[in-house]
């Protein structure tokens, strides 16, 4: 089956990305609340003997809350060792994994003949996924869990050593599929892989190109097989969810522990 299917709907959801948002809704819905007078008289007596003569009222408990969350994070984590999944896709010795700590972009880059090939993606998909209707059917709701799937845009671009220009293409990833939106064709291969705000300003006044819905069957079908052989294929489409779900709880536990360190200090 094609890796490049249309697709009517979006809706499926992982189970983990939509449990997420919920968790961290309850960690900042901290209510405020009035302190016995006994409470409050210990707090003035910590207060005038702590060095931390800054520290607010709400710190000691706004640090409780991110405490329990980050235990309760890393109790679900991965382990520190790279998972297998992640081990697999490097030894098959295709594509080289260029992810920065702290940032939300990967690209992932492999050479083809004389091509440079990029895909690039965000974990900002997975946080922006959107809560199910809790009044789905069961049955439902055991497919959606089974398909653990969420739809992540995903750019692809090929540069040519011998030739000017660079071909981008815009696409969503879901159920081990890449659904193509556009193609397009810059004749300045800079302009065209840059990700600079001077770039991407320039790049918006171009055309990009037809929907790919809107060619030809015959050049849907072609084009299919050009980016199948450059291995833009069933396989990345399964490893780049998988990827985005492990780094994003790796960047959500380090977002915890550094609100937590700088509250603390």
């Amino acid at each position: 089956m094609s890796a490049f299917r249309a697709l009517c709907q979006l809706t499926s959801v992982s189970s983990r990305a939509v449990a997420r948002p919920a968790l961290r809704s309850a960690l900042l819905r901290l209510s405020v609340q009035v302190a016995p007078r006994a409470a409050l008289s210990a707090t003035r007596a910590f207060s005038v003997t702590s060095a931390h003569f800054s520290e607010g009222s709400s710190d000691v408990l706004f640090s409780q809350k991110l405490a329990e969350e980050l235990k309760y994070e890393k109790e679900g984590a991965v382990a520190e060792t790279e998972p297998e999944f992640l081990k697999t896709f490097k030894e098959q010795g295709l594509w080289t994994v260029q992810d920065v700590e702290g940032n939300d972009e990967v690209t992932l880059a492999r050479k083809f003949g004389n091509e440079s090939i990029r895909v690039m993606f965000s974990i900002a998909d997975i946080q922006n996924v959107e809560e199910p209707e809790y009044e789905q059917e069961d049955a439902e709701a055991e497919e959606s869990d089974a398909v653990q799937s969420y739809p992540i845009r995903v750019s692809f671009s090929v540069t040519k050593n011998n030739a000017k220009g660079s071909i981008n293409v815009d696409t969503m990833c879901q159920e081990g599929a890449f659904i193509v939106d556009n193609i397009s064709f810059y004749p300045d291969a800079q302009l065209g892989t840059e990700l600079t705000a001077e770039a991407d300003w320039k790049r918006r006044g171009l055309y990009i190109g037809p929907q790919f819905d809107t060619l030809d069957v015959s050049v849907q079908e072609e084009f299919e097989k050009f980016l199948q052989e450059r291995g833009i294929n069933e396989n990345l489409a399964t490893f780049i969810p998988e990827y985005s779900e492990y780094k994003e709880q790796k960047e959500y536990i380090r977002w915890l522990d550094n609100v937590k360190n700088f509250v603390d200090a």
